[in-house]
């Protein structure tokens, strides 16, 4: 089942357990995902749906540091409650030892010989990492390969 259907129907299954909160975060996604179609006229491709769960996770996760910080733990549980439903439809995140075996081929792949060669290799390993790991990570991972 295509991402996006399945997507549909958990807003149609939330909306008939009354689940207010779910349905919700749901709801978000889909509007961010409807933006997106109708701003580049587009069909999204699951990639480009999991791109756009990515990134509000990582708004998300940036909201609850930020309500923590500002002793507002009410805001920071809902925003944790929506990480937890759209992390729900990313794939199973890769172990640390799979991801630097990836980053190792990359750098093998692309012959990088210093930190010039770091866009080289993200390029390659952006396409198959991509909603499988986190990128801030795996760029880090890259810079201590290439420097070391």
């Amino acid at each position: 089942m295509p991402l996006k259907a399945k997507i549909t129907e958990d807003m149609k299954a939330a909306m008939r357990a009354k689940d207010a909160p779910r349905l919700s975060a749901i709801r978000l996604l889909l509007a961010a995902m409807k933006q997106r179609e109708v701003d580049e006229r587009i069909e999204l491709s699951d990639a480009d749906i999991l791109g756009i769960i990515e990134k509000m996770l990582k708004q998300r996760r940036d909201s609850v540091t930020q309500y923590e910080a500002g002793k507002r733990q009410d805001l920071a549980d809902v925003e944790k409650f929506e990480i937890g439903v759209l992390s729900g439809y990313m794939p199973q995140q890769l172990a640390e030892a799979e991801i630097a075996g990836e980053v190792a081929a990359a750098v093998a792949a692309a012959g990088a010989r210093g930190m010039q060669d770091m866009g080289k290799v993200m390029a390659l390993l952006k396409p198959k990492l991509a909603g499988r790991a986190d990128m801030a990570r795996v760029s880090s991972l890259v810079k201590a390969k290439l420097s070391g």
